[in-house]
């Protein structure tokens, strides 16, 4: 029994026709924005959310190659209220590696007083940034004093990313966090070798 060798191109694309959100529109474009480029690393994340009485899709692919992080986006847009006529909006960018300003990794571990090493992260965040945009997050400011009238002002967290991602074992599924992992990790790697080659 012969192992069977693994192409990043073959796995990309099966990744994008099993997240089956325009499989062919996203693969077409992915393939543009690689120009030719082999994929070495790359992470595929559809997201559904709910806004008023509308559903919204997106789906965001990013991939390492050579030199560079590809980041491809696309949502789609319905045009009128009964949703018969859609408009996909389609976003894609390269980034150098050397350029990135920061990879930011967390990881959620249910109980972890049970962890053993290798244990899978029930939740990976990963915030990257690269051109110095400044993501706030304020709320009115609070006194303990409940019969104070003043303006205390605002406060909140001020954080440099230019992309967030955000996957979750129990929305996404845990094949979903093997992934982002094995590609948070793959980014990061890189990013490193960039950054020592500067």
């Amino acid at each position: 029994m012969t192992a069977t060798a693994y192409d990043p191109r073959e796995k990309l694309t099966a990744d994008i026709e099993r997240a089956g959100f325009y499989p062919d529109l996203v693969r077409d474009i992915v393939d543009e924005a690689l120009a030719g480029l082999e994929p070495e690393s790359h992470f595929v994340q559809v997201e559904t959310h709910f806004s008023h009485n509308n559903l919204h899709r997106h789906i965001t692919v990013l991939v390492v190659s050579g030199s560079l992080l590809i980041l491809a986006h696309l949502d789609d847009q319905h045009l009128e209220e009964e949703g018969q006529q859609t408009v996909a909006h389609v976003g894609v960018e390269a980034v150098k590696l050397s350029s990135l300003r920061a990879v930011t990794i967390s990881y959620g571990y249910d109980n972890p007083q049970a962890y053993k090493p290798g244990t899978v992260p029930t939740e990976l965040s990963m915030q990257i940034a690269w051109t110095g945009s400044l993501h706030l997050e304020l709320a009115p400011a609070t006194c303990p004093d409940p019969h104070c009238t003043a303006d205390h002002g605002y406060s909140g967290d001020a954080s440099r990313e230019d992309l967030a991602l955000r996957v979750s074992a129990t929305a996404d599924g845990p094949e979903a966090i093997l992934q982002a992992q094995q590609f948070a990790r793959a980014l990061h790697r890189a990013h490193i070798q960039a950054s020592e080659s500067r």
